[in-house]
This record gives structure tokens, sequence and C-alpha cells, in this order.
């Protein structure tokens, strides 16, 4: 099994930038994608972004441009950078990993969610 936890939500103002993190842990050798999913209230969750072990990434076009997906695959761990941050980027962002190769649907394994409000 592998345990996804995410860090580095918050509240920010339009405009302003946040940086997420994903440690992921557990049987982590078994882990090929990694990506970022967001859910908005009445809203059905949705890829932002996704990256393989070797650095290849998917970008919804919504933000493209704004966010930047990275890993540091010794660390185990994931990223995800959002600058110019609007109020329709609020959402739960969760992290998602996968065994398998695809870059659009990276569901086998599951973070708790993190919480990114953009408001002024």
């Amino acid at each position: 099994q592998v345990q996804l936890v995410e860090s580095g939500g918050g509240l920010v103002q339009p405009g302003g930038s946040l940086r997420l993190s994903c440690a992921a842990s557990g049987s982590i050798f078994s882990i090929n994608v990694m990506g970022w999913y967001r859910q908005a209230p009445g809203k059905q969750r949705e890829l932002v972004a996704a990256i393989t072990s070797g650095g290849s990434t998917n970008y919804a076009d919504s933000v493209k441009g704004r966010f930047t997906i990275s890993r540091d695959n010794r660390a185990s761990t994931m990223y995800l950078q959002m600058n110019t941050l609007k109020p329709e980027d609020t959402a739960v962002y969760y992290c998602a990993a996968n065994r398998g190769p695809s870059l659009s649907y990276v569901n086998n394994y599951w973070g708790q969610g993190t919480q990114v409000s953009v408001s002024s």
C-alpha cells in the first residue's frame, strides 16, 4: 500500500502564490505517475497536473502557465507551485498516484486533501 499526505494549503489573495507538497510512504517502489486533482463545491473532481517518474508532465488547460508540477523521486515527494491564483482555483486539492503510466488518469492511491481558498 501507498500512503499520501498533502500539505501547504491555505487562504491566499487573488494573484498570490501557494506551494503544495505531497509526501509518499509505504510501497513507493510501485509508484509510476503522481498527480494533483481538485474538487470545488458542487463540481466533479478534475485532474490539475500529473508527472511521471521521468519528469513528463500533463496540465489542465485552466492552469497552464500558472501552475508547475515537480517531483523529487529520492525524497518521494511531489510539489505543485501555484502562481497567479484566481478565485476559481478554490477547491480541495488531492494528491494521487498510479502504478501505471497514464498521465490522464491517476487514481490508484489518494491523499486526504488540502483546502486551497483564493479570496480577497
